[in-house]
């Protein structure tokens, strides 16, 4: 059983930072592939981040520049730091993961999912 936990998320003003936690429990060593994705309302869920089990990172377009996503030094947990942060960016963000050494820009190339964490975004 594999269990993802988000954390972090809350109201911040436009502009600001925020970062968010995914905690991985049930494995500690197991090799995972994480992602973030995000959904606002009426909408798909979107591909924020993903991270492979080197560290090697993928970032959407929409928040190139302005996200990163990395791995605890313990790698059982990741984290989205989000700056500069803007209204449209407001959406329920999901923590996912894979496992083996990478995963993907889709929905469907994650097994495990937490239960999400809302951030929203006022101007």
């Amino acid at each position: 059983q594999v269990t993802l936990v988000e954390s972090g998320g809350g109201s911040v003003q436009a502009g600001g930072p925020r970062r968010l936690s995914c905690a991985v429990s049930g494995r500690t060593f197991d090799t995972y592939a994480m992602g973030w994705f995000r959904q606002a309302p009426g909408k798909e869920r979107d591909f924020v981040a993903a991270l492979t089990w080197s560290e090697s990172s993928t970032l959407a377009d929409s928040v190139k520049g302005r996200f990163t996503i990395s791995r605890g030094n313990a790698k059982n947990t990741v984290y989205l730091q989000m700056n500069s942060l803007k209204p449209e960016d407001t959406a329920v963000y999901y923590c996912a993961a894979t496992r083996g050494y990478s995963g993907g820009r889709f929905v469907t190339d994650y097994a495990y999912w937490g239960q999400g964490t809302q951030v929203t975004v006022s101007s």
